[in-house]
């Protein structure tokens, strides 16, 4: 039943694929915004509204295959900061920028590093005292021995 593939036609079926794939994730700019808003869960409208597009906006340039605008990408950016421009005008990457994880403190760490500079602050200030009160005294025995 299963007819067998030369080598050569295998590599061929298999760069038509690979191409394929390519096409489909790649598109224009326009087809990436609207997956993007269909994840976002708004509807084209709600989106237009978020970024001061014109009402239809989307829908519009998703008729006619247009290409968006660079201030359309600014203001996209502007209102969902955790879009991949990448993704939006290329279709490399995610959609979504991966949040940075940020180690977050305790309370107690906190205090500690607080404590420890102005520790460190108390000790330059006092060190800073010191030699002044130092020279002072200098001053004067050399003022006395005259």
């Amino acid at each position: 039943m299963w007819r067998k593939f030369s080598k050569k036609n295998y590599l061929c079926i298999k760069l038509l694929i690979h191409f394929t794939k390519k096409l489909i994730t790649m598109g224009k700019t326009i087809h990436r915004l609207v997956q993007l808003i269909t994840a976002l869960n708004l509807s084209a409208r709600q989106f237009d509204l978020a970024i001061g597009s014109g009402n239809g906006y989307t829908l519009r340039m998703q008729k006619n295959n247009a290409s968006v605008g660079s201030d359309v990408i600014e203001r996209i950016k502007e209102k969902f900061p955790q879009v991949n421009l990448e993704w939006l005008i290329t279709g490399k990457g995610d959609m979504f920028i991966k949040p940075q994880t940020q180690k977050k403190r305790s309370e107690e760490e906190i205090k500690d590093y607080i404590e420890k500079r102005l520790q460190k602050e108390i000790n330059a200030d006092k060190k800073a005292l010191l030699d002044e009160i130092i020279k002072e005294i200098e001053k004067l025995e050399q003022t006395t021995n005259l």
